[in-house]
């Protein structure tokens, strides 16, 4: 089964942190994607806030 594992944060060190964990869980041939995305956004008050967010796509195995 594909799976998806989502890691957002406004400190793109903690996602990277916690996204490696996860990834260090995992076989290698369980990882079909990873993705990174980053987005600054102004407040109305003109202050800047960075959100990054990884996603990891992988395969989870069926118990038989």
């Amino acid at each position: 089964m594909i799976q998806v594992k989502e890691f957002v944060d406004a400190d793109n060190s903690y996602a990277e942190n916690k996204a490696n964990e996860f990834l260090a869980g995992l076989q290698e041939d369980q990882v079909v994607n990873v993705c990174y995305g980053s987005v600054v956004k102004a407040s109305r008050d003109g202050v800047q806030h960075q959100r990054s967010t990884i996603l990891i796509v992988y395969k989870t195995y069926e118990k038989q």
